[in-house]
């Protein structure tokens, strides 16, 4: 840690992070196509399933639109993680760019953590829209990867040994801090803590992963308690957790090992490393969700959950590595890489810019416009020309080359 803290430490950063990168497209595609997920909850697929209950079509399409209950993972629990690993992909390319541009470390470093803090800023802004005051609450997307950010930043300059290190020490130090933890007693009332009476538990050693009666909960019932609030805070009704951003680091990292293989072995792409790591990702997580060790749940990042979904993104880079950059088909990609490469923007529209879209088609259109096709499809018809006009309205950034920098 010594050279990471010298006053200078330009020279003790190797000469493959200082060089700048060249763009990696493959990147922004598929950062773009996460954000398209998470845009598309606005086609509203679950409400089509209902008006077509016989159609096992449209409920495919909405199992994948939204998160799983709580193990198991769907298209939609994919957006986050791929957020999370993207960030890490992207970060020796950044780190490179401002190295080349004559950036010290100590200014980096001070970029790092004020990303860190307007990262956490907007996350609690946005999850504070509509609320009699601010919503001090730190499980958006936004927010865990500040947490993690700076961290992340000064292992990017260390050895990928000692990042191994700490990710190990993040995944397992995690995981043996909840199988401590005291399970619930027998007379535990857990519909105080928002969970149904239906609601499937956890048994045995697994049960120190169960909804709301957990490590994470327990933390966030003293600390979030402790800010500002319209009124006490008992649980999170999706069972999200402040705490989740310490094992998202670990996502974070897996996707610094991705970024920094590829601007190694560029031009080249190390895609037997890519599908490799990422059978291994998905094989462990299944392997400690079936053997009880570890339930692989999305919503509190549980370690297993880390390793899975990891897996999952390894092979999507590598997917979208071999397609635009091994057999060069590009032009597909472009409307994907208009929103990759305005990813906050893109976080932003989708939070901010729905409910003015859909009151002005109401307002100007009328209320039957959408109904053509029969009003069981018109949520999908209505979030289509939302979904547009989000993607023109990033288009005419790309166009102007307006990006949201943070």
């Amino acid at each position: 840690m010594e050279a990471i803290l010298q006053p200078s430490p330009t020279a003790a950063v190797p000469e493959s992070i200082r060089q700048p990168p060249p763009r990696n497209i493959a990147i922004d595609a598929y950062r773009g196509f996460v954000m398209l997920l998470m845009m598309a909850e606005v086609l509203q697929l679950s409400r089509v399933s209902q008006a077509f209950p016989a159609s096992h079509f449209w409920s495919f399409l909405a199992y994948h639109q939204t998160h799983v209950d709580w193990a198991g993972c769907s298209l939609h629990d994919t957006i986050q993680p791929g957020f999370s690993f993207l960030v890490g992909v992207a970060l020796p390319y950044s780190i490179a760019s401002r190295l080349a541009k004559g950036s010290s470390f100590g200014a980096a470093f001070l970029h790092a953590l004020w990303r860190s803090l307007l990262l956490v800023a907007l996350g609690i802004f946005l999850r504070s829209l509509y609320s009699p005051q601010t919503n001090f609450t730190f499980e958006d997307t936004l927010t865990q990867i500040g947490l993690g950010y700076p961290f992340l930043f000064l292992l990017a300059f260390r050895r990928p040994k000692w990042q191994a290190i700490a990710l190990t020490v993040i995944l397992v130090g995690y995981w043996l801090a909840w199988a401590l933890y005291p399970l619930s007693g027998p007379g535990f009332d857990y519909q105080s803590v928002g969970v149904p009476p239906t609601w499937h538990h956890y048994t045995g050693f697994a049960a120190h992963w169960d909804k709301n009666a957990n490590l994470g909960n327990a933390f966030d019932q003293w600390f979030l308690n402790r800010l500002p609030r319209a009124q006490p805070f008992v649980f999170n009704g999706g069972g999200y957790l402040t705490l989740s951003f310490i094992p998202t680091l670990g996502t974070m990292i897996l996707g610094l090992f991705a970024g920094q293989w590829l601007r190694a072995a560029a031009p080249r792409i190390p895609l037997r490393r890519l599908v490799v790591a990422g059978a291994i990702g998905i094989s462990a997580g299944l392997l400690f969700h079936f053997t009880g060790i570890c339930p692989v749940v999305k919503r509190i990042w549980t370690p297993s959950w880390t390793l899975f979904s990891g897996g999952i993104c390894f092979l999507f880079l590598a997917a979208f590595s071999w397609m635009l950059d091994v057999r060069g088909y590009r032009k597909w990609a472009f409307p994907l890489a208009v929103v990759g490469m305005n990813s906050i923007a893109a976080y932003l529209v989708a939070h901010l810019w729905e409910r003015f879209l859909v009151d002005s088609f109401r307002i100007h259109l009328g209320t039957h416009f959408f109904q053509g096709l029969g009003g069981g499809l018109e949520p999908l018809l209505r979030g289509s020309a939302v979904l547009l006009g989000y993607w023109l309205l990033l288009f005419w950034m790309y166009r102007r080359k307006i990006f949201l920098r943070v």
